[in-house]
């Protein structure tokens, strides 16, 4: 209702941009656990980073029942986190000599087309893609790929793409991370123009407050004061 003193809110588990950023939460702390030194500050600072983008997101969902300002703010936090590991993994694949995919390269395309939704399946598919198989993998029972989803450092046994696999779950966790950003930045900007146009908590209880001041007195108080 859009005279609601305090609106509908809290529903971040259905937004695109928490549930790719969670999955990119998840997948950070897969990989640096296997990529990246344990007792490393960048350790720390990516898991953080990505697990702030997740936080962010809900909160600010949950806020913006009485502070729609408050949304803006945690919301553009979230972004700002995302942006800070995306440089995190760029960092990781220019300093190791590693390649940063283009948006155009094929291999994007077809991780989006994925539509991974958990952990499991992210593993799927840079298995699969050490394999040579892409997204022509064979089908198990359960609909993914024939490949478990095992340890993004175990060795194949079978022909081996030439891409290193540190290279494929980088790369991976980066296109979750520029989806999900690119939502964010969908939000912010109607989050803003929302704000600008209704307001906020104050506007919406000075609104309420003259609504009730004007309504019509009751028959039966006007009778009594005749």
């Amino acid at each position: 209702m859009p005279d609601s003193l305090i609106p509908s809110h809290g529903g971040y588990r259905k937004l695109k941009s928490f549930q790719l950023a969670q999955l990119a939460y998840d997948l950070t702390v897969s990989f640096v656990e296997h990529y990246i030194p344990r007792n490393s500050r960048t350790c720390d600072q990516m898991v953080q980073a990505a697990r702030s983008g997740v936080q962010n997101i809900a909160e600010g969902s949950l806020a913006s029942g009485t502070s729609k300002k408050t949304e803006l703010k945690l919301t553009n936090v979230a972004r700002a986190s995302l942006e800070e590991l995306r440089l995190d993994y760029e960092d990781f694949l220019r300093q190791r000599g590693y390649s940063l995919w283009q948006q155009d390269d094929p291999r994007e395309a077809q991780f989006t087309e994925a539509r991974c939704k958990t952990l499991e399946d992210v593993k799927t598919w840079v298995n699969g893609q050490r394999f040579g198989q892409g997204l022509s993998g064979q089908r198990g029972p359960s609909g993914r790929s024939g490949l478990s989803g095992q340890a993004l450092s175990r060795p194949s046994i079978k022909s081996r793409s030439s891409t290193p696999v540190p290279e494929i779950a980088a790369n991976a966790a980066l296109i979750l991370i520029r989806i999900a950003s690119a939502l964010l930045d969908r939000q912010l900007a109607r989050l803003a123009s929302d704000f600008e146009k209704e307001g906020g908590f104050t506007e919406r209880l000075c609104r309420t407050r003259y609504k009730n001041r004007n309504l019509p007195h009751h028959p039966k108080l006007k009778e009594s004061k005749i």
